[in-house]
């Protein structure tokens, strides 16, 4: 019986985004698994966009290639348009949104609720009703899922985009069974809303923002559902000590420790069901070409050959091997460039279920 495998992918900007891209395609590399075949996928801020191009069946190879500046020529998207038109910057493009900036805290709801009750609410929660409305448009990140997914949804049957409510800070999980109706490209932006810097994304009257405001991985989502394996790349924790003078770096590493200390414990939660957890994290070598802008799209194509690198070798490490052994193999064209012209290619698309593979061929 093939494992039953659980993906998250967790928020760390742009450059968290290129990480988690080099890292999926290492990943696919070492283990000859489709990532978009995993059984759920968990995204969160920049694991969202990455989350939702991977369940619409974008191959870890081509967004690769794609961020290097390969065009495809006489490639088309699910869209109609060519995809070597699509945006290169993984969400790195920032203009300012149409409109007056608001005046005052962007939520005072949050604020005063975080003010009344402080020890219900994370740091990240705790600072972001106070901080005033974002003003930059997240119309770069929408446009980017709706090139790849041209319907309301990815088909991937599990795709779960955690965002959070800026009035509450409670986290909602659109795409799960219960949560509010939206559109994936509404969802994404949502889940990319960092307080303060995008504007708030109004879904059936709310206004959401990001959802690593109440956890970076959002790992925790995954428990007790009879899982065999649940794989987290989580861009902003590490297992690197911090080091350095530099107040910007203490504060950078103070972060981590944090996002480490909450990857640990939705970890340990996790695992107390029965499933096995493999976690990959940003090494040393990552994080410096990573630097402390996590926002900084020109390091993006560094970013990702490093990850290939640095995940592929955490990938062979002979305790992650075994849990990661006997993962479905996935569709060739899924797993490596296909050779010969763009014309002769299979279908780009949503990932064959294994349900539907075993039909076929019986």
């Amino acid at each position: 019986m093939s494992k039953r495998v659980g993906l998250v992918l967790g928020a760390g900007g742009v450059l968290g985004g290129a990480w988690l891209t080099g890292g999926l395609k290492a990943l696919a590399d070492a283990t000859g698994w489709d990532p978009g075949e995993a059984d759920h996928i968990v995204g969160t801020s920049a694991g969202s966009v990455i989350g939702s191009l991977t369940a619409a069946g974008i191959p870890a190879w081509f967004m690769v290639d794609h961020s290097h500046g390969e065009t495809f020529d006489g490639l088309t998207g699910p869209d109609g348009r060519p995809a070597g038109e699509a945006d290169r910057s993984g969400g790195g493009v920032f203009k300012l949104r149409r409109g007056l900036p608001g005046i005052g805290p962007g939520s005072w709801r949050l604020g005063l609720a975080t003010l009344a009750q402080p020890m219900r609410h994370t740091p990240a929660a705790l600072a972001a009703g106070w901080l005033p409305r974002g003003v930059i448009s997240t119309h770069t990140i929408e446009d980017t899922i709706r090139r790849a997914v041209p319907g309301d949804w990815a088909e991937h049957p599990n795709l779960w985009v955690v965002a959070c409510d800026y009035a509450s800070a409670r986290r909602t999980v659109f795409g799960r069974e219960g949560s509010p109706p939206a559109e994936l490209p509404q969802a994404v932006a949502a889940s990319c809303s960092i307080p303060g810097f995008f504007h708030p994304v109004t879904i059936s009257g709310r206004r959401y923002v990001d959802g690593g405001m109440r956890s970076p991985s959002n790992l925790d989502l995954l428990a007790g559902l009879d899982l065999d394996v649940v794989i987290c790349l989580n861009p902003t924790s590490t297992l690197e000590r911090g080091g350095g003078w530099n107040p910007l770096d203490r504060v950078a590493g103070a972060v981590r420790t944090g996002a480490g200390r909450r990857l640990g414990y939705e970890a340990r939660r996790v695992r107390e069901g029965g499933t096995d957890v493999v976690l990959i994290q940003p090494t040393a070598e990552d994080l410096l070409v990573m630097g402390r802008n996590l926002m900084a799209g020109k390091k993006r194509n560094e970013v990702i050959d490093k990850a290939i690198e640095t995940v592929g070798e955490q990938l062979r490490a002979p305790e992650v091997a075994r849990k990661l052994s006997a993962l479905p193999a996935g569709e060739p064209h899924k797993l490596r460039r296909p050779q010969g012209p763009v014309e002769s290619w299979p279908e780009i698309g949503p990932a064959m279920r294994r349900a539907e593979r075993a039909a076929r061929v019986a």
